[in-house]
């Protein structure tokens, strides 16, 4: 490459970073976010919870059994299944009985629970 395409590389660079963070600072940083779209967020994120009703709690292993519906995010049928937890403290908030929603990811090959709510 001579000397005048890469000058020309760079004034073209210098230009396009320029223009770029003129549009970012006129548009402001971060995008915003409208009370519909938030709402909209809101209810995917409760799309993504699971009814279910807890069979065990395991404090010692760290495991919960869960009669459950289909968890969609991880096309699975309903079933009663063992579940390993994110956070032991999930375990302190649910006992046997109980009516849930909750929210399950596959992590590291196995299926563990993030977030348990009590059902309404």
């Amino acid at each position: 490459m001579n000397s005048k395409s890469v000058k020309s590389m760079l004034i073209l660079t210098a230009i396009l970073v320029s223009t770029s963070t003129a549009y970012a600072t006129s548009h402001g940083s971060a995008p915003m976010i409208k009370d519909d779209a938030k709402k909209e967020i809101s209810v995917a994120a409760s799309v993504d919870m699971t009814e279910g009703e807890i069979r065990k709690v395991d404090m010692s292993t760290k495991k919960i059994t869960i009669k459950h519906g289909e968890i969609k995010n991880l096309d699975m049928p309903g079933m009663t299944m063992v579940f390993q937890v994110k956070d032991p403290a999930l375990l302190e908030q649910v006992k046997a009985g109980d009516k849930v929603r909750f929210k399950a990811e596959k992590t590291g090959g196995a299926i563990v629970v993030t977030d348990i709510q009590s059902a309404k």
